[in-house]
């Protein structure tokens, strides 16, 4: 399967997923709006290698032939910090338990991430006013920040995936490379600019 396949179809159970997911106050317009998903998904899996993709997608295989929703999980684990009592009570234990190991592998992936997506946003401000908050002390009951989901999202990957996905994260920095500016990189390309400097310009005249 090519890189291309391997993303359509990641997608495709990400959105199935995605319209089997029942938020509290029930359905989420995005839940609609299947092309800004398109988007955002596709700019993030574009920037993966094809072994770690591969994985990801039989994570969801996985998941789809076991009765689990990756997705449920994901913003499930995210009110941890986003509705903490409700977490507690309603969510927490029906989720499967992450040993400390684990725990401390997704934190180090965490910080690096947390860094490039500061560093992102210092080189171009306009864009970077654009995306979510940053840090989980920012959260409230309407708002996640980008620490918060990546935690949500890491936390359903297989251990499999988790260690790829380190690997990938470990190589992106030994290259000097900024993973958060990668994925908005496709993005804007998505949207029909050239590049960064581009769509930075624009937004700054927006």
């Amino acid at each position: 399967m090519s890189t291309r396949q391997t993303i359509k179809s990641i997608i495709e159970r990400e959105w199935d997923q995605f319209q089997h997911t029942n938020n509290e106050g029930g359905r989420a317009s995005c839940q609609g709006n299947r092309p800004m998903l398109e988007v955002m998904r596709a700019s993030q899996f574009a920037a993966w290698p094809q072994e770690l993709l591969t994985s990801y997608l039989a994570d969801l295989r996985e998941a789809d032939a076991g009765g689990r929703n990756l997705v449920t999980e994901k913003y499930a684990r995210m009110m941890a910090s986003t509705a903490p009592e409700i977490y507690a009570r309603d969510l927490e234990p029906h989720l499967p338990r992450l040993p400390e190991a684990r725990i401390a592998q997704q934190e180090r992936i965490i910080k690096r991430q947390l860094a490039w997506a500061h560093e992102f946003a210092d080189r171009y401000p306009a864009l970077g006013a654009g995306m979510r908050v940053f840090d989980t002390a920012e959260d409230s009951e309407t708002t996640t920040s980008f620490e918060t989901y990546l935690r949500g999202e890491l936390a359903t990957y297989s251990q499999r995936t988790l260690d790829l996905y380190e690997r990938f994260v470990r190589e992106c920095e030994r290259r000097q490379e900024n993973l958060t500016e990668q994925i908005i990189a496709n993005t804007v390309r998505l949207g029909g600019y050239t590049n960064l400097d581009e769509a930075e310009a624009a937004q700054r005249r927006a």
